[in-house]
């Protein structure tokens, strides 16, 4: 049995890997800003699953304090943290220069510091354990710098993914990097409220299950990276990172 930890857990792709995960054996610590989102989905996956351990904590992920206090109590209430999806996120953006600081401030903190502060406390706690498997829910946009109200949060996703690279490549070769894992996952476009506005204009968009599996498949099988759903997102990432300006603002 695993227990895995989700930030951002109360809606979107959070919510349905709670679900997705529930149903594979996980016992389940979820954790958001919306409280009452949080209990109505503790609730359904209770209903679905009565054999299941649900433990709900109300987080900003920018309060770093909260971040550490409630990893740490997750694991006293549970025994263990086995895996930790860091994948608390905003979208909000604009292009630099147009008087959207503001947001785009918001982003960078919630999306990169954010994702820091949460990636301490879960090493914190893999690093005791000796065990643990850190997953960093990035993006497709982080495959090359994005424009207009994309380039903060694109910006943010490389961030956040070089985050994880990076305690992948120091634990390389050690002990501990046989009982810690790291998974870095680049999801493309999945219906998530977030991405509401982009689905009137994409036809690559998939529903949110479809896309979730996808991503809690990969989770599963701990690989290093992946993009999810992989058509046609791991052929494109090869577009994305290399085609000439033209070709690329075109494909965006």
């Amino acid at each position: 049995m695993t227990t895995t930890l989700i930030t951002g857990a109360s809606s979107g792709l959070g919510a349905e890997m709670a679900r997705q995960l529930a149903a594979r054996g996980n016992d389940l610590a979820l954790c958001a800003r919306r409280e009452e989102r949080l209990t109505e989905l503790r609730a359904e996956i209770l209903a679905a699953h009565p054999e299941r351990r649900v433990e709900t904590r109300t987080l900003d992920v920018v309060d770093e304090d909260a971040v550490f206090e409630t990893f740490r109590a997750f694991r006293r209430d549970l025994g263990s943290l086995d895996r930790v999806v860091v994948n608390a996120g905003l979208g909000k953006g604009a292009p630099l220069g147009t008087g959207g600081q503001a947001a785009n401030r918001e982003t960078a903190v919630t999306n990169f510091v954010g994702a820091l502060t949460q990636t301490e406390a879960a090493m914190e706690v893999f690093r005791d354990q000796q065990a643990g498997h850190l997953v960093m829910v990035s993006s497709m946009s982080a495959m090359r710098g994005m424009p207009k109200t994309m380039t903060t949060y694109a910006a943010t996703k490389i961030g956040a993914a070089y985050l994880a690279e990076g305690i992948r490549n120091e634990l390389h070769g050690k002990p501990l990097g046989k009982t810690v894992k790291v998974t870095v996952l680049y999801p493309g476009y999945i219906a998530s409220e977030m991405n509401e506005k982009v689905a009137q204009k994409t036809k690559m968009m998939v529903p949110t299950d479809v896309g979730v599996r996808a991503m809690v498949e990969a989770i599963e099988k701990q690989v290093d990276s992946a993009c999810v759903p992989r058509l046609p997102w791991a052929p494109l990432s090869v577009v994305m990172k290399h085609a000439p300006l033209g070709v690329f603002k075109k494909l965006m």
